[in-house]
Protein backbone atom coordinates (compact mmCIF):
# COMPACT_ATOMS: atom_id res chain seq x y z
CA UNK A 1 0.00 0.00 0.00
CA UNK A 2 1.35 3.41 -0.85
CA UNK A 3 1.76 6.01 1.83
CA UNK A 4 0.96 9.11 -0.22
CA UNK A 5 -2.41 9.78 1.43
CA UNK A 6 -3.36 7.22 4.04
CA UNK A 7 -1.61 4.45 5.87
CA UNK A 8 -3.86 2.92 8.40
CA UNK A 9 -4.94 -0.43 7.02
CA UNK A 10 -3.34 -2.79 4.56
CA UNK A 11 -5.71 -4.20 2.00
CA UNK A 12 -8.98 -3.01 0.61
CA UNK A 13 -10.01 0.08 2.50
CA UNK A 14 -10.64 -2.02 5.56
CA UNK A 15 -10.82 0.89 7.94
CA UNK A 16 -14.33 1.70 6.84
CA UNK A 17 -15.74 -1.79 7.13
CA UNK A 18 -18.13 -1.74 10.03
CA UNK A 19 -20.86 -3.95 11.41
CA UNK A 20 -22.37 -6.73 9.36
CA UNK A 21 -20.55 -9.38 11.37
CA UNK A 22 -17.27 -7.88 10.14
CA UNK A 23 -14.40 -6.05 11.84
CA UNK A 24 -15.02 -2.75 13.57
CA UNK A 25 -14.73 0.31 11.35
CA UNK A 26 -13.84 3.91 12.11
CA UNK A 27 -15.16 5.29 15.33
CA UNK A 28 -18.50 7.01 14.83
CA UNK A 29 -19.26 10.54 15.97
CA UNK A 30 -20.36 9.10 19.32
CA UNK A 31 -18.04 8.67 22.30
CA UNK A 32 -14.66 7.07 21.75
CA UNK A 33 -14.47 3.55 23.15
CA UNK A 34 -12.28 2.74 26.14
CA UNK A 35 -9.65 1.06 23.97
CA UNK A 36 -8.77 4.46 22.49
CA UNK A 37 -8.51 6.36 25.76
CA UNK A 38 -5.06 7.51 26.97
CA UNK A 39 -3.21 5.68 29.72
CA UNK A 40 -0.12 6.77 31.71
CA UNK A 41 3.15 5.87 30.05
CA UNK A 42 6.41 7.38 31.32
CA UNK A 43 8.33 6.44 28.19
CA UNK A 44 5.79 8.17 26.00
CA UNK A 45 5.97 11.28 28.19
CA UNK A 46 9.76 11.41 27.79
CA UNK A 47 9.43 10.90 24.04
CA UNK A 48 6.86 13.68 23.78
CA UNK A 49 9.06 16.09 25.76
CA UNK A 50 11.94 15.43 23.38
CA UNK A 51 9.66 15.73 20.38
CA UNK A 52 8.61 19.24 21.43
CA UNK A 53 12.18 20.38 20.94
CA UNK A 54 12.45 18.70 17.54
CA UNK A 55 9.18 20.23 16.40
CA UNK A 56 10.29 23.71 17.43
CA UNK A 57 13.59 23.22 15.62
CA UNK A 58 11.64 22.38 12.46
CA UNK A 59 9.85 25.71 12.64
CA UNK A 60 6.50 24.67 14.09
CA UNK A 61 5.18 27.60 16.16
CA UNK A 62 5.37 27.17 19.92
CA UNK A 63 1.68 28.06 20.28
CA UNK A 64 0.68 25.22 17.95
CA UNK A 65 2.95 22.77 19.76
CA UNK A 66 1.50 23.74 23.12
CA UNK A 67 -2.11 23.64 21.98
CA UNK A 68 -1.80 20.48 19.91
CA UNK A 69 0.06 18.46 22.53
CA UNK A 70 -1.65 19.79 25.65
CA UNK A 71 -3.91 16.76 25.98
CA UNK A 72 -1.91 14.27 23.91
CA UNK A 73 -1.67 10.86 25.54
CA UNK A 74 -0.54 7.31 24.90
CA UNK A 75 -3.24 5.16 23.27
CA UNK A 76 -2.48 1.45 23.67
CA UNK A 77 -5.46 0.53 21.48
CA UNK A 78 -3.80 2.30 18.56
CA UNK A 79 -0.65 0.21 18.93
CA UNK A 80 -2.68 -2.99 19.16
CA UNK A 81 -4.62 -2.06 16.04
CA UNK A 82 -1.45 -1.19 14.13
CA UNK A 83 0.24 -4.47 14.96
CA UNK A 84 -2.82 -6.59 14.22
CA UNK A 85 -4.11 -4.82 11.14
CA UNK A 86 -3.26 -7.49 8.55
CA UNK A 87 -4.84 -10.46 10.27
CA UNK A 88 -8.32 -10.08 8.80
CA UNK A 89 -8.61 -10.22 5.02
CA UNK A 90 -11.72 -9.81 2.89
CA UNK A 91 -12.67 -11.33 -0.42
CA UNK A 92 -13.82 -8.85 -3.03
CA UNK A 93 -17.32 -10.31 -2.79
CA UNK A 94 -17.42 -9.59 0.95
CA UNK A 95 -15.90 -6.16 0.46
CA UNK A 96 -18.53 -5.19 -2.10
CA UNK A 97 -21.26 -6.59 0.15
CA UNK A 98 -20.18 -4.12 2.84
CA UNK A 99 -19.12 -0.95 1.05
CA UNK A 100 -21.60 -1.13 -1.84
CA UNK A 101 -24.57 -3.00 -0.43
CA UNK A 102 -28.06 -2.06 -1.56
CA UNK A 103 -28.44 -0.11 1.68
CA UNK A 104 -25.19 1.75 0.99
CA UNK A 105 -26.30 2.45 -2.57
CA UNK A 106 -29.57 3.92 -1.32
CA UNK A 107 -27.70 6.01 1.24
CA UNK A 108 -25.30 7.14 -1.46
CA UNK A 109 -28.03 8.25 -3.79
CA UNK A 110 -29.66 10.20 -0.97
CA UNK A 111 -26.34 11.80 0.02
CA UNK A 112 -25.64 12.64 -3.61
CA UNK A 113 -29.03 14.32 -3.92
CA UNK A 114 -28.33 16.43 -0.84
CA UNK A 115 -24.93 17.50 -2.14
CA UNK A 116 -25.73 17.54 -5.85
CA UNK A 117 -24.93 21.22 -6.47
CA UNK A 118 -21.65 21.01 -4.56
CA UNK A 119 -20.59 17.79 -6.28
CA UNK A 120 -21.43 19.18 -9.69
CA UNK A 121 -19.44 22.32 -8.97
CA UNK A 122 -16.50 20.16 -7.91
CA UNK A 123 -16.78 18.15 -11.14
CA UNK A 124 -16.81 21.34 -13.18
CA UNK A 125 -13.63 22.57 -11.50
CA UNK A 126 -11.61 19.36 -11.22
CA UNK A 127 -12.99 17.08 -13.93
CA UNK A 128 -13.74 14.15 -11.61
CA UNK A 129 -17.34 12.90 -12.01
CA UNK A 130 -19.64 13.95 -9.18
CA UNK A 131 -20.75 10.37 -8.53
CA UNK A 132 -17.12 9.20 -8.32
CA UNK A 133 -16.31 11.78 -5.65
CA UNK A 134 -19.46 10.65 -3.83
CA UNK A 135 -18.29 7.04 -4.06
CA UNK A 136 -15.00 7.89 -2.34
CA UNK A 137 -17.05 9.60 0.35
CA UNK A 138 -19.14 6.46 0.79
CA UNK A 139 -16.25 4.01 0.89
CA UNK A 140 -14.12 6.17 3.19
CA UNK A 141 -16.63 7.33 5.81
CA UNK A 142 -20.05 5.96 4.87
CA UNK A 143 -21.04 9.41 3.60
CA UNK A 144 -19.68 11.23 6.60
CA UNK A 145 -21.18 9.07 9.32
CA UNK A 146 -17.89 7.37 10.28
CA UNK A 147 -15.24 10.08 10.29
CA UNK A 148 -13.51 8.97 13.49
CA UNK A 149 -13.35 10.65 16.90
CA UNK A 150 -9.86 9.72 18.03
CA UNK A 151 -7.55 12.72 18.72
CA UNK A 152 -5.13 12.79 15.81
CA UNK A 153 -2.17 14.14 17.76
CA UNK A 154 -2.50 11.35 20.35
CA UNK A 155 -2.86 8.66 17.68
CA UNK A 156 0.10 9.63 15.54
CA UNK A 157 2.27 10.54 18.54
CA UNK A 158 1.58 7.08 19.98
CA UNK A 159 2.58 5.42 16.72
CA UNK A 160 5.67 7.61 16.35
CA UNK A 161 6.73 6.66 19.89
CA UNK A 162 6.01 2.97 19.25
CA UNK A 163 8.63 3.10 16.54
CA UNK A 164 7.49 0.57 13.96
CA UNK A 165 7.12 3.42 11.48
CA UNK A 166 8.41 6.11 13.79
CA UNK A 167 9.77 8.60 11.25
CA UNK A 168 6.64 8.38 9.14
CA UNK A 169 4.32 9.06 12.05
CA UNK A 170 6.51 11.83 13.40
CA UNK A 171 6.04 13.49 10.01
CA UNK A 172 2.28 13.08 10.49
CA UNK A 173 2.49 14.70 13.91
CA UNK A 174 4.47 17.62 12.46
CA UNK A 175 1.83 18.04 9.77
CA UNK A 176 -1.02 17.85 12.28
CA UNK A 177 0.54 20.66 14.33
CA UNK A 178 1.05 22.74 11.19
CA UNK A 179 -2.65 22.31 10.42
CA UNK A 180 -3.39 23.86 13.81
CA UNK A 181 -0.84 26.60 13.25
CA UNK A 182 -2.54 27.56 9.99
CA UNK A 183 -5.91 27.75 11.72
CA UNK A 184 -7.71 25.18 9.57
CA UNK A 185 -9.28 23.60 12.66
CA UNK A 186 -8.98 23.48 16.44
CA UNK A 187 -7.28 20.90 18.67
CA UNK A 188 -10.68 19.64 19.80
CA UNK A 189 -11.83 19.11 16.20
CA UNK A 190 -8.60 17.51 14.99
CA UNK A 191 -9.95 13.97 15.15
CA UNK A 192 -9.84 10.95 12.90
CA UNK A 193 -9.23 7.22 12.70
CA UNK A 194 -6.89 5.21 14.91
CA UNK A 195 -3.92 6.04 12.66
CA UNK A 196 -4.70 9.69 12.01
CA UNK A 197 -6.76 9.60 8.81
CA UNK A 198 -9.15 12.54 8.98
CA UNK A 199 -12.45 13.87 7.80
CA UNK A 200 -15.09 12.80 5.31
CA UNK A 201 -12.60 11.27 2.90
CA UNK A 202 -9.86 10.27 5.36
CA UNK A 203 -6.74 12.26 4.55
CA UNK A 204 -3.61 11.68 6.61
CA UNK A 205 -2.02 14.95 7.80
CA UNK A 206 0.82 15.12 5.27
CA UNK A 207 -1.55 14.51 2.37
CA UNK A 208 -3.92 17.09 3.81
CA UNK A 209 -1.04 19.55 3.76
CA UNK A 210 -0.28 18.72 0.14
CA UNK A 211 -3.76 18.44 -1.36
CA UNK A 212 -6.53 19.87 0.82
CA UNK A 213 -8.42 22.85 -0.62
CA UNK A 214 -10.72 25.56 0.69
CA UNK A 215 -13.66 25.02 -1.64
CA UNK A 216 -16.14 27.02 0.44
CA UNK A 217 -13.90 30.10 0.45
CA UNK A 218 -14.06 30.67 4.20
CA UNK A 219 -10.28 30.68 4.60
CA UNK A 220 -10.09 27.21 6.15
CA UNK A 221 -9.61 23.79 4.58
CA UNK A 222 -12.18 22.21 6.86
CA UNK A 223 -12.51 18.53 6.04
CA UNK A 224 -13.99 17.82 9.52
CA UNK A 225 -17.08 20.03 9.18
CA UNK A 226 -20.59 18.70 8.88
CA UNK A 227 -20.49 20.42 5.50
CA UNK A 228 -18.42 17.98 3.38
CA UNK A 229 -17.60 20.45 0.57
CA UNK A 230 -13.93 21.01 1.43
CA UNK A 231 -13.33 17.30 1.96
CA UNK A 232 -15.01 16.28 -1.29
CA UNK A 233 -13.17 18.95 -3.27
CA UNK A 234 -9.89 17.93 -1.64
CA UNK A 235 -10.40 14.37 -2.86
CA UNK A 236 -11.10 15.62 -6.39
CA UNK A 237 -8.01 17.81 -6.21
CA UNK A 238 -5.94 14.82 -5.13
CA UNK A 239 -7.22 12.72 -8.02
CA UNK A 240 -6.69 15.46 -10.57
CA UNK A 241 -3.12 16.03 -9.45
CA UNK A 242 -2.58 12.27 -9.53
CA UNK A 243 -3.45 12.14 -13.24
CA UNK A 244 -7.22 11.74 -13.46
CA UNK A 245 -8.30 11.77 -17.11
CA UNK A 246 -11.59 13.51 -17.77
CA UNK A 247 -13.96 11.17 -19.62
CA UNK A 248 -11.80 8.04 -19.23
CA UNK A 249 -13.07 4.95 -17.42
CA UNK A 250 -11.83 3.43 -14.19
CA UNK A 251 -13.46 -0.02 -14.29
CA UNK A 252 -16.63 -1.44 -15.86
CA UNK A 253 -18.06 -4.95 -15.73
CA UNK A 254 -17.72 -6.88 -18.99
CA UNK A 255 -18.55 -10.43 -20.13
CA UNK A 256 -16.01 -13.14 -19.33
CA UNK A 257 -13.51 -13.57 -22.15
CA UNK A 258 -13.50 -9.89 -23.09
CA UNK A 259 -10.11 -8.83 -24.39
CA UNK A 260 -7.97 -5.94 -23.26
CA UNK A 261 -6.89 -5.09 -19.74
CA UNK A 262 -9.25 -6.92 -17.39
CA UNK A 263 -9.31 -8.29 -13.88
CA UNK A 264 -11.43 -10.89 -12.08
CA UNK A 265 -11.07 -10.47 -8.27
CA UNK A 266 -10.40 -13.64 -6.29
CA UNK A 267 -10.37 -15.58 -9.58
CA UNK A 268 -14.18 -15.86 -9.67
CA UNK A 269 -17.21 -13.71 -10.18
CA UNK A 270 -17.44 -10.56 -12.33
CA UNK A 271 -14.81 -9.50 -14.83
CA UNK A 272 -13.90 -5.83 -15.13
CA UNK A 273 -12.30 -3.89 -17.96
CA UNK A 274 -9.82 -1.41 -16.52
CA UNK A 275 -9.12 2.07 -17.77
CA UNK A 276 -6.46 4.67 -16.91
CA UNK A 277 -8.42 6.12 -14.01
CA UNK A 278 -8.29 2.75 -12.24
CA UNK A 279 -4.62 3.40 -11.55
CA UNK A 280 -5.41 6.90 -10.31
CA UNK A 281 -7.89 5.51 -7.78
CA UNK A 282 -5.15 3.16 -6.60
CA UNK A 283 -3.01 6.19 -5.83
CA UNK A 284 -5.64 6.93 -3.17
CA UNK A 285 -5.53 3.37 -1.82
CA UNK A 286 -3.27 0.83 -3.48
CA UNK A 287 -5.77 -2.03 -3.61
CA UNK A 288 -7.57 -3.55 -6.59
CA UNK A 289 -10.62 -4.28 -4.44
CA UNK A 290 -10.75 -0.69 -3.23
CA UNK A 291 -10.47 0.76 -6.74
CA UNK A 292 -13.11 -1.62 -8.12
CA UNK A 293 -15.44 -0.83 -5.23
CA UNK A 294 -15.13 2.92 -5.83
CA UNK A 295 -15.81 2.46 -9.55
CA UNK A 296 -18.76 0.14 -8.90
CA UNK A 297 -20.32 2.33 -6.20
CA UNK A 298 -19.88 5.34 -8.47
CA UNK A 299 -21.93 3.63 -11.15
CA UNK A 300 -24.61 2.56 -8.70
CA UNK A 301 -24.94 6.10 -7.33
CA UNK A 302 -25.33 7.27 -10.93
CA UNK A 303 -28.27 4.88 -11.39
CA UNK A 304 -26.66 1.76 -12.83
CA UNK A 305 -27.78 -1.70 -11.77
CA UNK A 306 -25.99 -4.33 -9.67
CA UNK A 307 -23.30 -6.66 -10.92
CA UNK A 308 -24.45 -9.07 -13.61
CA UNK A 309 -22.17 -12.02 -12.90
CA UNK A 310 -22.57 -14.19 -9.82
CA UNK A 311 -19.68 -14.99 -7.51
CA UNK A 312 -21.00 -18.52 -6.90
CA UNK A 313 -20.07 -20.52 -3.78
CA UNK A 314 -17.05 -19.38 -1.81
CA UNK A 315 -14.40 -21.55 -0.16
CA UNK A 316 -16.95 -22.66 2.45
CA UNK A 317 -19.22 -24.05 -0.27
CA UNK A 318 -21.93 -21.44 0.37
CA UNK A 319 -23.18 -18.65 -1.84
CA UNK A 320 -23.75 -15.19 -0.42
CA UNK A 321 -27.50 -15.76 -0.22
CA UNK A 322 -26.88 -19.01 1.67
CA UNK A 323 -24.52 -17.23 4.05
CA UNK A 324 -27.24 -14.64 4.67
CA UNK A 325 -29.70 -17.45 5.33
CA UNK A 326 -27.23 -18.97 7.79
CA UNK A 327 -26.87 -15.67 9.65
CA UNK A 328 -30.62 -15.10 9.74
CA UNK A 329 -31.28 -18.57 11.15
CA UNK A 330 -28.56 -18.21 13.78
CA UNK A 331 -29.91 -14.82 14.81
CA UNK A 332 -33.44 -16.19 15.05
CA UNK A 333 -32.15 -18.83 17.48
CA UNK A 334 -30.52 -16.18 19.67
CA UNK A 335 -26.97 -16.38 18.33
CA UNK A 336 -26.07 -12.81 17.36
CA UNK A 337 -24.12 -12.64 14.09
CA UNK A 338 -23.81 -8.84 14.13
CA UNK A 339 -25.68 -8.54 10.85
CA UNK A 340 -27.17 -10.63 8.05
CA UNK A 341 -25.36 -9.46 4.94
CA UNK A 342 -23.72 -12.77 4.04
CA UNK A 343 -20.31 -11.59 5.26
CA UNK A 344 -18.83 -14.04 7.77
CA UNK A 345 -16.76 -11.95 10.15
CA UNK A 346 -15.69 -12.40 13.78
CA UNK A 347 -19.21 -11.90 15.16
CA UNK A 348 -20.65 -14.51 12.83
CA UNK A 349 -17.84 -16.89 13.70
CA UNK A 350 -18.56 -16.39 17.40
CA UNK A 351 -22.25 -17.11 16.79
CA UNK A 352 -21.44 -20.26 14.82
CA UNK A 353 -19.11 -21.45 17.56
CA UNK A 354 -21.71 -20.85 20.25
CA UNK A 355 -24.35 -22.69 18.23
CA UNK A 356 -22.01 -25.61 17.62
CA UNK A 357 -21.23 -25.83 21.33
CA UNK A 358 -24.93 -25.77 22.16
CA UNK A 359 -25.44 -28.80 19.89
CA UNK A 360 -22.41 -30.72 21.14
CA UNK A 361 -20.61 -30.24 17.82
CA UNK A 362 -16.97 -29.43 17.24
CA UNK A 363 -16.75 -25.67 17.79
CA UNK A 364 -14.91 -24.67 14.63
CA UNK A 365 -16.68 -21.35 14.07
CA UNK A 366 -16.68 -22.10 10.35
CA UNK A 367 -19.77 -22.00 8.11
CA UNK A 368 -20.60 -24.95 5.86
CA UNK A 369 -23.50 -26.44 3.90
CA UNK A 370 -23.90 -29.05 6.64
CA UNK A 371 -24.15 -26.33 9.29
CA UNK A 372 -26.81 -24.55 7.28
CA UNK A 373 -28.75 -27.80 6.87
CA UNK A 374 -28.68 -28.37 10.62
CA UNK A 375 -30.36 -24.99 11.11
CA UNK A 376 -33.19 -25.66 8.66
Amino acid sequence: MTFTRRIFLAGAGAATLAGCGGPAGLMTRAAVSDEYRPVPNAGFDRWLAAYRGRAAARGIPEAAIAAGLRNAGYLPGVVERDRGQTEFKRSFEDYIAIVASEEKVAAGRAAFARQRSTLQAIEAQYGVPAETVAAFWGVESSFGTRRGDIPVTSAVATLAFDGRRGAFFEDQLDAALRILARGDTTPANLTGSWAGAMGHTQFIPTSYQAYAVDFTGDGRRDIWSENPADALASTAAYLTRSGWQRGAIAAVEVPAGTGGRTVQPDGRGPVFRLGPNFDVIKRYNNSNSYALAVAYLSGRIAGQGPLSASFGPDATGLTQSQRRDLQQRLTARGFDTGGTDGVIGPKSEEAIRAYQQSRGLEATGRPSPALLSSLR
